[in-house]
């Protein structure tokens, strides 16, 4: 009997058996494993790619690497571009935002912010690299109140925040440049790896009243095995004291993040 109506995911599953897979195993399970092959091919692209060079790097013929991607872009995993080629879309974006936020380091980091608050008497935000860029994940609150609009899902300027500058630090060109681009425009005059450098030779980022007027932010990237910035952690305060180089609270900021590395 000949089978009508099958599904793409299907039909390459069909070849891949054909082509020496394990025949034992379901044809929808070797789907799903094909589909996970094409869009880790996309993520590790480092940006939009066609759909030659996606086939190339997963071994497979463009036609049947072209019949996922029209399920990938109908469920929103992949985004088409004008040029032609494809990215990642924005349900993958979403599902990677909750992937990093449920990684062990960034567990670890969420896990001793109480404590922080506690030793420093100061604000502590969580957040990580989101679709448009630095994404506020959790709040601790110290005693003493803070007048901000900030809150869950806010999304932070990279330039101008201490906690973007740490991300711009400790993520690669490729990762930040977008948003940079987006929140600088072609004409600026910012000096972004000068702004890099000195983030890293101090190893923390700081705000001294650049982002919300009488709040003053101090901010270390939680990193990840790679060296990059999986989450940043920020103090905030109404005190200038905060952004003391030789006072207890940068001491402290520092020692904190070596201990969450351990």
């Amino acid at each position: 009997m000949t089978q009508t109506g099958g599904s793409a995911g299907n039909e390459s599953a069909e070849s891949d058996s054909s082509a020496g897979g394990d025949t034992g195993r379901g044809r929808g399970v070797q789907a799903v494993e094909t589909s996970v092959r094409i869009l880790r091919a996309v993520a590790q692209g480092g940006g939009p790619l066609s759909l030659s060079d996606i086939a190339a790097r997963v071994g497979m013929a463009p036609a049947k690497v072209h019949r996922y991607m029209a399920s990938f872009i109908q469920a929103g995993m992949i985004d088409h571009r004008g040029s032609g080629r494809y990215d990642l879309g924005p349900v993958a974006a979403e599902i990677g935002m909750a992937a990093v936020a449920r990684v062990d380091v960034v567990n670890r980091a969420a896990d001793g912010m109480a404590a922080l608050v506690d030793e420093t008497g100061c604000t502590a935000m969580l957040s990580v690299w989101g679709t448009r860029g630095p994404t506020v994940v959790r709040w601790e609150r110290a005693a003493t109140p803070l007048v901000s609009m900030l809150g869950i899902g806010s999304v932070l300027p990279v330039t101008r925040s201490a906690t973007g500058q740490a991300f711009l630090a400790y993520l690669p060109d490729r990762v930040v440049e977008e948003a940079v681009r987006h929140e600088l425009g072609p004409d600026t005059k910012v000096d972004t790896q000068a702004l890099r450098r000195a983030v890293r030779a101090r190893g923390l980022a700081t705000a001294d009243q650049d982002y919300i007027p009488g709040l003053y932010a101090m901010a270390r990237p939680v990193l990840d095995l790679q060296g990059n910035a999986a989450a940043v952690i920020t103090l905030i305060s109404t005190d200038r004291a905060l952004l003391d180089e030789d006072g207890p609270v940068w001491r402290r900021m520092l020692a904190w993040q070596d201990a969450s590395q351990s």
